[in-house]
């Protein structure tokens, strides 16, 4: 678990976390000891009649729990404002629902419970989002940005740097060697957190280096850094060697037999959930356009097998009337009114829950392509073919960490995080894809 969370959580995000928790405790503490503790209240978050600190852990536990699926632990949208309100209100919402729903044991609401739950809610949306326009300030943020000392050739320096300016590498900044001095005093004295090794080790640096590492100074290449702090496989170094020799990939029967139960469990529940929504769909595409409501397409599934995979049409009948596939572009004429609406909901996913069942697809995976573009990006794209050996799935790390690709290039980024999914893959990632997605889905990240 401790592996996990360093892998998927970024350090900033679960010191965020801490503060927001404890600030979230002393808010509603404060508000409940002011205005009273009501007794059902007590009695419904583990506390005693007129105590606070139970009713007042509960709350502030409840609120950090709704906040997770939703994204405010995500780098992205505490650094958007535009984003960060919309995402804190909605949390607001949420806390404000799961207390009126379940606050009271006798199933009687009064103006007064309102009143109380809206009290609690306001100061959680207040406290969430001042804590996160807090951290957006320089001041804070310069506090929690670690140093990173790059050594290496100016081209390969440079591509490392633009690749900190990624959603994941925005709490590390690159700096350079002054007067060639790396030495670990020198390091320690500017503060520098780890040394990324963006080239081979010239002579000279060789010894400083190894000093720097045996006092517990993080000394990484390109790969590892990648691998561990962004959570993706650096392309540009990966060799067939260096995945036979690395660690990871490995899954044991357990593993895999407690990820097909939980496939099972959750699309079966989801599937019956979702039915009147799924009912709604069909009838919205029938009166829509002409043509079927379902859309039957092949893809390709672990290890090369082709299967047919089901969604809501989304798209005019006649959409690839010449026969050739094509990716589905910004603004794509061929996507019908309601097809726009279902695909930016991921409405148009639902049925594949079925080849969930049915054992083609899992629920977190590499995203199924079709044979055409299979073939196409296995000839531009070294190791593309490697992802397929995990079922595909209805979401993936890729999925939610880059937005919809379109392109060679986009498929190569989503091959970096495809590739790490499949060296990491555990029930915890999992787990946090599958919160990610609730985000990716609210916020309509990367829909066409």
């Amino acid at each position: 678990m401790q592996r996990a969370m360093a892998h998927y959580v970024p350090r900033e995000m679960a010191v965020l976390g801490l503060v927001e928790l404890i600030l979230s405790f002393a808010a509603t503490y404060v508000i409940l000891q002011i205005g009273g503790t009501p007794a059902w209240m007590a009695e419904c978050l583990g506390g005693l009649p007129g105590t606070s600190a139970a009713p007042a852990a509960m709350l502030a536990f409840a609120i950090s729990l709704i906040a997770l699926p939703i994204g405010l632990y995500q780098p992205e949208v505490c650094l958007d404002r535009r984003r960060l309100l919309p995402a804190a209100c909605l949390a607001a919402v949420l806390v404000f629902a799961a207390l009126l729903l379940f606050g009271r044991t006798d199933g009687r609401f009064t103006i007064g419970h309102a009143l109380e739950t809206a009290r609690l809610s306001v100061a959680g949306l207040a406290i969430m989002t001042l804590v996160r326009l807090a951290w957006g300030l320089d001041l804070v943020r310069n506090r929690l940005v670690r140093p990173v000392l790059v050594l290496g050739g100016p081209a390969e320096a440079a591509t490392f740097a633009a690749r900190l300016d990624s959603r994941r590498g925005r709490n590390f900044k690159p700096v350079a060697v002054q007067d060639g001095d790396a030495s670990w005093q020198a390091l320690r004295r500017r503060r520098i957190w780890g040394v990324v090794l963006a080239s081979g080790i010239e002579p000279r640096m060789a010894d400083s280096m190894l000093d720097c590492k045996l006092r517990g100074l993080p000394v990484l290449s390109v790969a590892a850094f990648h691998d561990r702090y962004l959570a993706r496989i650096d392309l540009d170094s990966l060799t067939a060697e260096g995945l036979i020799r690395g660690d990871g990939f490995a899954r044991g029967g357990a593993s895999a037999a407690l990820k097909r139960l939980t496939d099972i469990v959750i699309a079966i529940a989801a599937l019956l959930l979702t039915l009147p929504l799924m009912t709604a769909a069909a009838v919205a595409i029938k009166l829509d356009s002409r043509g079927p409501v379902f859309y039957r397409q092949q893809r390709v599934g672990r290890f090369g097998n082709v299967f047919t995979i089901f969604k809501f049409r989304s798209m005019a009948t006649d959409a690839e009337a010449c026969g050739i596939p094509r990716w589905a572009l910004k603004q794509d004429p061929r996507i019908t009114p309601v097809g726009r609406v279902i695909r930016a909901s991921r409405i148009d996913e639902l049925p594949q829950l079925v080849n969930v069942i049915r054992g083609e697809m899992s629920l977190v995976g590499p995203r199924p392509e079709r044979p055409h573009f299979v073939e196409q990006l296995a000839r531009a794209i070294p190791f593309y073919q490697q992802r397929a050996y995990v079922k595909p799935g209805l979401t993936g790390w890729a999925q939610v960490n880059y937005p919809y690709g379109a392109s060679v290039e986009d498929a190569r980024e989503k091959l970096a995080y495809d590739l790490y999914y499949v060296k990491h893959r555990t029930i915890w990632l999992d787990l946090v894809i599958l919160l990610s997605t609730i985000r990716v889905v609210l916020f309509r990240d990367g829909a066409r």
